[in-house]
């Protein structure tokens, strides 16, 4: 199919509803999901390609967080109840004990241009700081706005790689992009970079263009200098009422031998993590964040020992516990989605809008605090309890109950184990007593 992208959005809506069995029911639906304001609808259009509807999540906040002495009430974009349920929880329970602590302390990114040299190494490698200064004066349209708020081009470190691939090199890049999170502007810049190169190899004696061959010029979602740090901790003995029937001690110690489990196994660490990003992605969702950019990041960053592990840690000193969390997080508070999405600039709004290095907190706050509440569970009752009683609503809906029968469902299961099937036979009971 040609010229797809070209049609108008009624065009592409009525094309593709007649992939289904009845095209004017399936595009009606489309349609009702389509924002009623034109001028919002519009927005929501122009942020992707081939739009033909919304598919809208949630959109739920999480009270009670207390970060760096300041409370916050947190907006979350997710489809799973548990998430804001357990995040709400582990909030509300760590409000009283001093609340979560946080720093970022730098906020780099990084970029490369990797390129194939057929030319003398030593004099490449000589000749850098002539290539970074000439890289740096064609990069100044591109870099000047972003110098003038404080940022810019950090280093430029030329690799040899060739040990790895024949003739193989690259540029690796350090920004500062501030308050954005500057994907495009570093883009833009590794560009410049690959025709500048050439450019100096074509212009300067000793060097021969054709020795030169650019390959790839991108950001990396893995910025290892963009960290994010946030921890919780108290006295052992004010966790005393952390789990039902468990000691402060006896809750500590299954607590930490989680983490270490989630340490050494790769099966349990990735569901530990995963744990944490239900959080952490929820609100990059919530302001108009790339979270598929901090997943990848943040995994990278689980297995940089070789190992994929845990992201977060426990331990006990001095009768202390402390509970604490580290991840590469690059976000931004300007540019890209955070304004133009009408929902993501009042998520910004609702968080007194911070600039990049706070939504970082803030984003790290509810991850943690997802975790907490995971291993808690895990540890204690265990997680399905507490999962599917808030999965309930889910089940009812999916039963098609009338109001009568969804009530009786609830307070049926109140204190009953829950499970997608014990819920059927229960209204099937119902039904019959009905009929």
């Amino acid at each position: 199919m040609k010229g797809f992208s070209k049609l108008s959005p009624q065009e592409k809506l009525l094309l593709a509803s007649e992939r289904f069995e009845d095209p004017a029911s399936t595009a009606k639906q489309f349609e009702s999901f389509q924002h009623p304001d034109e001028e919002t609808q519009e927005i929501l259009s122009g942020i992707s390609e081939n739009t033909i509807s919304n598919y809208p999540l949630p959109y739920n906040v999480a009270p009670n967080f207390l970060i760096n002495g300041k409370l916050f009430m947190v907006p979350m974009v997710t489809e799973e109840s548990s998430v804001v349920a357990a995040a709400s929880s582990a909030a509300r329970f760590w409000v009283e004990k001093g609340g979560f602590h946080a720093r970022v302390a730098q906020n780099i990114k990084n970029g490369q241009l990797h390129f194939l040299y057929g030319g003398a190494a030593d004099k490449l490698k000589a000749a850098m700081p002539d290539i970074e200064s000439s890289l740096r004066a064609e990069a100044k349209p591109v870099t000047k706005n972003m110098e003038q708020r404080g940022g810019g081009i950090r280093t430029i470190t030329l690799n040899d790689r060739r040990h790895l691939i024949d003739g193989y090199f690259q540029l690796h890049v350090r920004f500062d992009t501030i308050d954005a999170m500057g994907a495009n502007f570093i883009n833009s810049c590794l560009e410049v970079f690959a025709s500048a190169l050439g450019s100096f190899f074509d212009n300067t004696d000793g060097f021969d263009r054709n020795d030169y061959e650019p390959l790839m010029a991108i950001l990396s979602n893995y910025n290892d200098q963009c960290l994010v740090e946030v921890s919780v901790s108290c006295d052992v003995d004010a966790l005393g009422h952390a789990a039902p029937q468990l000691s402060a001690e006896a809750f500590v110690r299954r607590f930490i031998l989680a983490l270490k489990v989630a340490e050494s196994d790769i099966y349990r660490a990735t569901t530990h993590n995963k744990g944490i990003m239900n959080g952490v992605d929820a609100v990059i969702l919530a302001t108009g964040n790339d979270f598929r950019a901090i997943e990848a990041g943040a995994h990278a960053w689980a297995a940089r020992s070789g190992q994929y592990r845990s992201l977060s840690q426990a331990d006990v000193q001095d009768n202390r516990f402390s509970f604490s969390l580290q991840m590469p997080m690059a976000l931004g508070t300007v540019g890209g989605l955070t304004r133009l999405h009408p929902l993501a600039a009042r998520s910004l709004e609702m968080l007194g809008n911070p600039d990049a290095k706070a939504l970082m907190m803030v984003a790290g706050a509810a991850g943690l605090a997802n975790n907490f509440a995971a291993i808690r569970s895990l540890t204690t009752t265990g997680i399905q309890s507490g999962h599917m009683r808030m999965h309930l609503s889910n089940i009812i809906m999916q039963l098609n109950t009338t109001k009568e029968e969804a009530r009786y469902i609830k307070k049926h299961f109140a204190e009953e184990k829950i499970s997608y099937q014990a819920v059927a036979q229960f209204l099937e009971v119902i039904r019959k007593r009905g009929t």
